[in-house]
């Protein structure tokens, strides 16, 4: 029952910390109405994806914690990503800087990197889950310069 706990918070938070996210940037999105480079999809495919990456998250550090792989390291970069990430959408949406928020969507996939070895040095499961997040914010990098260039 105590792995079930951790494994539950580890992925509520992510997911929860979206979902905020999501819900105060919705009345600001304009994605459907700027111009959009070579391979954007459609809207509707960024919740899906978010929320599949958020829940890789949390089982990724749920793995640590249930392991007692965790420090202040390893949460610090996790949380920072975390709220990095939050950060951007809002940066992003809200704001409408969009070349703040590539500047800033890059340190998102440094952070993102950095967690990804730190995990990796404690559990290798827990490291390479994290890929899929890391090339989708390397993706959402490209679509934030190319709308931030298509639409000055």
């Amino acid at each position: 029952m105590e792995q079930f706990k951790i494994y539950l918070k580890s992925i509520l938070v992510p997911v929860l910390v979206g979902a905020i996210v999501g819900f105060i940037i919705m009345p600001f999105m304009d994605y459907q109405s700027l111009q959009k480079p070579f391979l954007a999809p459609p809207g509707i495919v960024f919740p899906i994806v978010w929320t599949f990456l958020y829940i890789l998250m949390g089982v990724s550090y749920g793995i640590l914690k249930s392991k007692n792989l965790t420090n202040s390291e390893v949460s610090g970069i996790y949380y920072l990503q975390l709220v990095i990430n939050a950060l951007w959408s809002i940066f992003f949406f809200v704001f409408k800087w969009r070349f703040f928020s590539f500047i800033w969507i890059v340190l998102l996939a440094i952070s993102v990197f950095i967690m990804i070895t730190r995990f990796y040095e404690k559990d290798k499961i827990a490291g390479l889950l994290q890929i899929p997040y890391f090339l989708w914010v390397l993706f959402a990098t490209y679509l934030n310069l190319s709308i931030y260039l298509l639409n000055q």
